[in-house]
């Protein structure tokens, strides 16, 4: 499904006339520099094709021959590659990596891989004078004097670069394997595989089948040279004695349209991918539509644009109300794939195939359920980072569990339970660190919120804000919390350490243990306050109070959670500027 899905993506850039996705046989790659020879392959210029400054600067991206997959062997690729299979030198980055004795040996083998390189041309154009780039190419290769090459200027970047390099015919704007006469090799090649030919289990149709799949870059953590989803590098994981892809066949069309799909989907500055956990996720539609660019919106705005998120997500409540069509009811498939590196293999954290209208409806719901009430300055709705940050140590993304990120996005898409163990970290995070902020509170209510919803209880529904008429001991016990808080600070205002520093986990897990004392302690604090303080907070904690006739042993998670969202709606009340007045 995940297969098929990709290939339909590239069929219908295909269909719709994008030059984002190139054609069969070919690929997209970053080409810093370009060899510039004339017709009879003398040198003319270096061309340095890179914007930026600094560090930051990227080579352009060309449409040029597909690479060969390489693992230990040597494999050049057709009219571009690295520096010591073009021009049969190891670049100065390299040199400096390896001790004196393995310098020579490498120099010895970067010789063979430019010999390799100068023959892959023969193979495929037996005729070179057919086309006077190619001619050009061969006749500079095979003279070998490349002097003038390393008094450009620019050599020593190119030198001190790992980058690869790509030949283009003065006068011309085109590379020199963007040419007709390699479109033609290219299309003959194709052609020619198509003789050995197998049932494709993803299309179902007749093909050549994929020996080997095309390495899928951009995940984050996973090897530069790329990973691969399907692949057999072990006799243990082949039947009956097949070979590498025969095992599980497909198509080398569909190899190569899914594969570049989801290269293409991963790319450096997609609009259609954001970082959950440690999977990379990429999205797309089956046809061309405004989701595909609202997702990212939705749900990892651009910190530099946080306005455009906020109005992406008002207009999913705002449709019905404005008498358009609602995006609940677009039935258009939607797809969302969560990718994790696993060594030199990609794990598939996590799959969704639904609908735009899907989507729209659990994402909604979603902040309906983290919607709780927060201080003017910070944004209506959280990004998905922040909920994440917000349960990991030290408030970094890379600590959070790598299930529990797949889990959490799974819960968003399918509208299913929140995980049990995101309520438990974000617990643990406000017990360790006594910080009790508004991405963690929002977290917990979601999960409560959530949980009483579809398991059909709605007593324990949390509201969005103070809630007078919630009976549940935890958040009751979280309200008391913080008013015996505010004696203390009424009374102590630069005291150093608060009753929250001192006793938050203990009353929030076993009250008995602290309760108590608590109340002895707020007596001595009363009696620094004035008369008309003394009233106010003695009558909401005595409204608080009523009913409870004794502290429990232990709260279960569920009501620890509660007693962080009761705790919290009670400080925000407090915030309020007419209890301030008071």
């Amino acid at each position: 499904m995940i297969l098929q899905a990709l290939s339909e993506y590239y069929q219908r850039k295909t269909r719709e006339g994008s030059n984002e996705l190139p054609p069969i046989g070919f690929e997209k790659k970053e080409i810093p520099f370009l060899i510039v020879l004339d017709e009879e392959g003398y040198f003319v210029d270096l061309e340095d094709t890179r914007t930026g400054k600094g560090k930051k600067k990227t080579g352009r991206i060309f449409i040029v021959p597909q690479g060969e997959k390489r693992t230990s062997g040597i494999l050049p690729n057709l009219l571009w590659d690295t520096l010591d299979y073009v021009l049969g030198t190891v670049s100065a980055v390299k040199a400096e990596r390896l001790e004196a004795n393995k310098r020579e040996k490498e120099q010895q083998r970067a010789k063979e891989k430019r010999a390799a390189f100068i023959q892959r041309i023969k193979d495929t154009f037996p005729e070179v004078g057919a086309d006077k780039g190619i001619k050009a190419v061969l006749a500079f290769l095979e003279k070998g004097d490349f002097q003038s090459l390393y008094n450009h200027s620019l050599w020593d970047e190119i030198n001190r670069s790992t980058g690869n390099l790509s030949f283009r015919l003065q006068n011309s704007t085109e590379l020199i394997c963007q040419r007709n006469a390699v479109r033609r090799a290219i299309a003959e090649w194709v052609t020619e595989r198509k003789k050995q030919r197998q049932r494709c289990l993803v299309s179902g149709e007749v093909d050549t089948i994929a020996r080997v799949h095309p390495p899928i870059r951009g995940v984050r953590g996973a090897q530069p040279s790329g990973a691969d989803i399907v692949s057999f590098n072990r006799d243990a994981f082949t039947s009956y004695g097949k070979h590498q892809g025969i095992n599980a066949p497909v198509g080398e069309r569909v190899t190569f349209a899914y594969t570049t799909a989801l290269n293409h989907l991963l790319r450096k500055g997609s609009r259609q991918r954001i970082q959950v956990g440690d999977a990379s996720t990429v999205f797309w539609a089956a046809k061309d539509h405004p989701s595909e660019e609202q997702f990212v919106a939705w749900l990892d705005p651009d910190p530099d644009d946080p306005d455009r998120g906020t109005e992406a997500i008002r207009a999913l409540y705002a449709a019905p109300k404005s008498g358009a069509k609602p995006i609940d009811e677009d039935d258009t498939p939607f797809y969302v794939l969560g990718l994790a590196p696993n060594a030199a293999r990609i794990a598939v954290r996590f799959w969704y195939p639904g609908t735009v209208g899907e989507v729209a409806r659990h994402i909604r719901q979603h902040f309906d359920d983290t919607h709780i009430i927060h201080a003017p300055q910070e944004p209506e709705f959280l990004p998905l980072f922040r909920l994440l940050k917000a349960s990991a140590l030290q408030g970094k993304v890379e600590n959070v569990p790598p299930n529990l990120a797949g889990d959490f996005m799974k819960a968003i898409l399918v509208g299913m339970p929140y995980p049990r163990t995101l309520l438990a970290a974000a617990l643990r995070r406000v017990r360790a660190e006594h910080h009790i902020t508004y991405p963690r509170v929002a977290l917990i209510k979601a999960v409560l919120t959530r949980n009483a919803r579809l398991f059909n209880h709605p007593q324990q529904e949390v509201n969005v804000a103070l809630d007078l008429k919630n009976l549940n001991i935890g958040y009751r016990l979280g309200r008391l919390f913080a008013v015996l808080e505010r004696v203390q600070n009424l009374a102590l205002p630069n005291v150093e350490a608060t009753i929250r520093d001192r006793f938050y986990s203990a009353a929030s897990s076993t009250p008995r243990t602290a309760f108590p004392h608590l109340l002895k302690l707020k007596n001595y604090h009363l009696d620094k306050l004035e008369e008309g303080q003394i009233i106010w907070l003695e009558k909401l904690m005595g409204e608080i109070m009523d009913g409870i006739e004794y502290f429990p042993a232990h709260l279960s998670l569920d009501d620890q959670g509660r007693f962080t969202v009761g705790y919290y709606h009670q400080r925000q009340a407090f915030f309020n500027k007419k209890n301030l007045d008071n």
